[in-house]
């Protein structure tokens, strides 16, 4: 039975030698990412397909396919081996992933899943496959959606872009935000006309072309700085020309042009003009060879058993879903009711508003928000939301949450002034209604903050370590109006209010 059992173990250890039993170790570590951590798989497309800022990252998939297959022949000539220097990058993207869940921040889970991959690549294949596959392995960072962050800067730039252009061309305009006002109409440089899809696909595209048609880095860093500068410079052109038709005939017409203009259409029109540029400088010529397999050839130090280093794999894959749930926080309860305060001078009003205006936090145990006006007729909305924990759609701040719902009206226009440790924000509404908003989040028993990355560092940490995950966001919020400014009446309500902290605490049972 031993001797049996002997040679079963070597005739394993023996499928597990060569390019088959290499990729059959490395197909079946990925296999177990893929299934273990489904639901960011699934989220990460579900990105790609419902978002026309990433449709482009379907294509990544197969374009890290092509590149892979176009170096099989240099490949074949290359030895893979188990190496265990390279779970240290799987472990890396154990950890990433770890801190993406506990900081409930997607991008950094779906980069995670690349960097395991990556990982497990390098464990099972070896250093000298890993540098002949080096393009392809980073060039799969691009399925990771990334680049919405750009969107509130590239709106402003955009914007100002425009006011130049406009200027140029003698049309009186005026500049607020990111709302143009010329005597034709009303102009809103909105999220969609930010020019980030372009930004963000040129680069994935960009990427590749330095790959395929450059040998060099001087000419790679010239071509890339100057695709992304012709993809902003060209935005700020389209929305200038769409503002300039509606200034010579009418908003309709416009509207029509920008239909026309927009679009992928558009975006391939400045992909010709790039390469057309650039064709004359390329010094990567057909059929060169994509790496020399004599310069990567050569003994690996520390090479391990093939089995062990895919056991240890699995073990470190395994092993962040584990520590989240052993470290899961039984949560304090938050109290049965959420009461709005009584503020010293200010009264409760049933004054509409101009243009309804309800912030939006998702999954909230709680949620109240009432108006309040003084003597002198200063008016403020206050509404606050709080959690008795965080987790995946019920989260204090992130995409959608917070003063501005993507599902309404309102929108983005710039920043706003604030108290220390409170984030200020413009927005505007259909008419245009402009409203100030103060927000001010707090995690557990810490300080307030108005900073969203310290939001997620503090929930970070609570649900790393078990701490405490209750969670509130205060919102005060007025309308601009003639000889009312907004700014005032948010600054008179908070000061009449008193300490943020100490209301934060109560929203939430600390106190």
């Amino acid at each position: 039975m031993n001797e049996q059992a002997l040679s079963f173990m070597q005739a394993r250890r023996m499928e597990l030698t060569g390019w088959r039993g290499h990729l059959t170790a490395l197909g079946v570590v990925a296999l177990v990412i893929v299934t273990l951590f489904f639901a960011d798989v699934q989220s990460m497309a579900a990105i790609w397909w419902n978002s026309s800022t990433f449709g482009h990252c379907l294509f990544v998939p197969l374009l890290v396919g092509w590149l892979v297959q176009q170096r099989i022949p240099g490949l074949r000539q290359l030895q893979p081996v188990a190496w265990p220097p390279g779970l240290l990058w799987l472990g890396a993207g154990v950890l990433a992933w770890l801190v993406g869940e506990a900081a409930g921040v997607a991008l950094i889970r779906h980069g995670a899943l690349v960097v395991m991959l990556q990982g497990a690549t390098i464990a099972l294949l070896g250093p000298m496959v890993a540098r002949a596959l080096a393009f392809p392995l980073f060039y799969a960072f691009f399925m990771v959606p990334f680049g919405e962050e750009l969107v509130p800067h590239l709106q402003l730039v955009t914007a100002r872009l425009s006011m130049l252009f406009l200027t140029g061309a003698g049309v009186p305009a005026h500049l607020d935000g990111i709302f143009i006002t010329t005597p034709t109409g009303y102009f809103e440089v909105a999220e969609a006309c930010s020019g980030a899809k372009f930004l963000i696909a040129m680069t994935a595209y960009g990427m590749l072309v330095c790959n395929v048609c450059f040998r060099t880095w001087p000419r790679r860093l010239i071509f890339m700085a100057g695709a992304l500068s012709l993809s902003v410079l060209a935005n700020g052109v389209r929305a200038f020309a769409t503002i300039l038709v509606a200034h010579m005939t009418t908003v309709d017409a416009a509207v029509g042009f920008d239909h026309v203009v927009y679009g992928w259409v558009f975006f391939a029109i400045i992909l010709a003009i790039v390469m057309a540029t650039a064709w004359p400088f390329f010094d990567r010529k057909p059929g060169d060879p994509w790496f020399d397999p004599r310069d990567l050839q050569g003994k690996v130090r520390a090479v391990a058993p093939t089995g062990t280093i895919a056991g240890a794999a699995l073990a470190l894959i395994v092993a962040a879903p584990l520590w989240l749930a052993a470290t899961a926080a039984g949560g304090e309860p938050l109290p049965s009711t959420l009461r709005l305060p009584e503020v010293n001078g200010w009264t409760r009003a049933d004054a509409p508003q101009r243009y309804p205006w309800r912030p939006r936090f998702d999954g909230a145990d709680h949620f109240v928000m009432a108006r309040y006006r003084n003597a002198a007729g200063q008016v403020v909305d206050l509404a606050i939301a709080t959690y008795d924990r965080q987790e995946e759609g019920r989260e204090l701040v992130g995409f959608g949450q917070g003063a501005v719902d993507p599902d309404r009206q309102w929108v983005w226009s710039s920043p706003a002034s604030a108290p220390k440790n409170a984030l200020g924000e413009q927005i505007t509404a259909p008419g245009p209604v402009v409203r100030d908003v103060v927000s001010v989040f707090t995690v557990g028993s810490g300080e307030p903050t108005g900073s969203k990355p310290q939001v997620k560092m503090a929930t970070m940490q609570a649900r790393l370590l078990g701490g405490d995950q209750r969670a509130a966001a205060i919102l005060v919020s007025a309308e601009e109006r003639e000889g009312q400014p907004a700014s005032k009446a948010i600054s008179a309500f908070l000061a009449d209010l008193g300490n943020v902290k100490d209301l934060a605490d109560r929203s939430v049972g600390i106190r």
